[in-house]
């Protein structure tokens, strides 16, 4: 794939103010009307999660035009306007292949990550949190590069394309590893550097979402790579350090994940310890609380339950401070995973009953961007999880049963997950007719996701109903099944 023609000289001219928008906002202040935007999204069943800082980058021009779900949410609270009467640039100009021109380049450090060439409308939206679309001027990088990501959506399926369109962010040439690995000077980050790490931790949520993990994980270690000489290039602002130690971590949590989904639970854990020691270098409790987060699931996953609760309850130390309801019960929840993994059901059941009643006080403005997978399907998926550790099979199907019927579509990766979970419980409970079906319904989503741990509670599923196979459906299953592509 052909590297970006920008050399370090060119870089992206100032932004305009949007002097329109920010006379809209009135005497509001940025938070407040961050808050009247998702309440104008939630009357027209959008999902957008607003906060302060995007409605800062609007006011500072950062973003010339917004993703669709935004722009119905600002046209439904302004009628009978235009997005040019609200100060952006019409859509036209920013999508193009020719509409940029050399001097709005994006930064010759790092480039976001395009939308693959499926995704219109909403589907960038479902990890969107703020704006993972809304500078579409960075995503037709070049001619290869569209070309690769056409050529692999038609002859290599919906994953393909999620890899393809990881390949443009990463290190570019006069990119601050590269240039560190040659010997030479690099330039100081700035904020497009940091808008742009952000703008890839979004991104990869996004695929991973759509796609699982196994044929991302690799890719998404070179933007780490670069993220991490950002900060050893330093800058000028104590902002912008922040925005970039934030990113760093974030990206460090993301790759892990990537890890953790696709069986590398050393590599995961590696890049957990890295982010935790981002956030205790920075000072940043939430990167910490999020940290430790991921860390209580990889334990649990990895045969450690008492680790798993002790990571899960640094995190809700961490996170106290935040105010954040949300975040304390997904916190929660990770606890009662350790606890049932330690057969503690007492243990279990009263962090289930406290994640529960912190997820009923509702959403806040303390909600953490990366928490937008949060809702009510997660919430209960984790339980189907804790209940099936504890061996209560039926319970854990109805569970996952709910989780999968509430999961929004566009994370098909998760509905893949919550099936695929339904399948084993009513496998174990007794139920093979049922678990072939919904086991059939997992195999149908795996051209689409590729994760190893799916595949491997599929596996297991498999191995519980080769008893059953004169079961209705379970024969077509396991023959299926047996004719997957083993994964290395």
């Amino acid at each position: 794939m052909a590297s970006s023609t920008v050399t370090s000289s060119q870089f992206p001219r100032p932004p305009r103010p949007n002097l329109a928008f920010r006379q809209l906002r009135g005497q509001r202040s940025p938070g407040e009307f961050a808050a009247a935007v998702r309440r104008a999204a939630r009357e027209i069943s959008e999902r957008v999660s607003c906060d302060a800082r995007y409605i800062g980058r609007v006011e500072a021009g950062e973003i010339r035009c917004p993703n669709y779900a935004y722009e119905r949410v600002f046209l439904h609270m302004f009628p009978g306007r235009t997005l040019v009467d609200l100060g952006f640039a019409p859509r036209s100009s920013v999508r193009g292949r020719g509409a940029r021109t050399s001097d709005e380049a994006p930064s010759a450090h790092l480039t976001s990550l395009p939308c693959a060439p499926h995704e219109t409308a909403r589907a960038c939206d479902p990890y969107d949190t703020q704006d993972a679309c809304d500078t579409h001027e960075y995503h037709d990088q070049n001619h290869e590069e569209s070309d690769v990501q056409r050529r692999a959506f038609m002859t290599g399926g919906t994953a393909s394309v999620a890899v393809a369109s990881l390949g443009p962010f990463g290190l570019t040439f006069d990119s601050p590893a590269a240039a560190t690995d040659a010997g030479r000077p690099v330039h100081r980050a700035g904020r497009p550097e940091a808008g742009a790490l952000e703008e890839a931790v979004r991104k990869i949520r996004l695929l991973d979402d759509r796609h699982g993990a196994d044929g991302l994980y690799r890719r998404a270690a070179t933007p780490l790579r670069t993220a991490y000489a950002l900060l050893d290039a330093g800058t000028m602002r104590q902002t912008t350090a922040d925005r970039l130690y934030a990113g760093a971590g974030e990206l460090a949590i993301s790759v892990g994940w990537l890890a953790h989904d696709s069986g590398r639970f050393d590599d995961a854990r590696s890049h957990y310890a890295e982010a935790l020691a981002t956030a205790r270098m920075s000072g940043d409790p939430g990167l910490e609380a999020h940290a430790f987060c991921n860390t209580a699931f990889l334990a649990r996953d990895a045969g450690r339950p008492r680790e798993a609760v002790r990571a899960a309850q640094a995190a809700q130390r961490a996170a106290g401070p935040l105010g954040s309801p949300r975040l304390m019960s997904l916190l929660a929840l990770r606890e009662a995973g350790g606890w049932a993994g330690l057969a503690d059901r007492t243990g279990c059941e009263r962090a289930l009953a406290r994640a529960q009643a912190l997820y009923e006080r509702g959403p806040s403005e303390s909600d953490p961007e990366w928490m937008s997978f949060y809702g009510e399907a997660e919430l209960e998926g984790l339980e189907a999880q804790c209940r099936s550790t504890l061996g209560d099979w039926p319970r854990a199907a109805r569970h996952a049963r709910r989780a999968a019927h509430l999961q929004d579509p566009h994370f098909t990766r998760n509905i893949a997950l919550y099936t695929a979970e339904l399948a084993d419980d009513l496998a174990r409970g007794g139920r093979p007719d049922e678990a072939a079906a919904a086991g059939l319904r997992v195999l149908d989503l795996l051209d689409e996701v590729q994760s190893s741990r799916i595949q491997t509670m599929l596996s297991g599923t498999a191995r519980v109903l080769l008893p059953h196979r004169r079961a209705s459906g379970v024969s077509a299953f396991l023959d299926r099944h047996a004719s997957l592509p083993r994964t290395a």
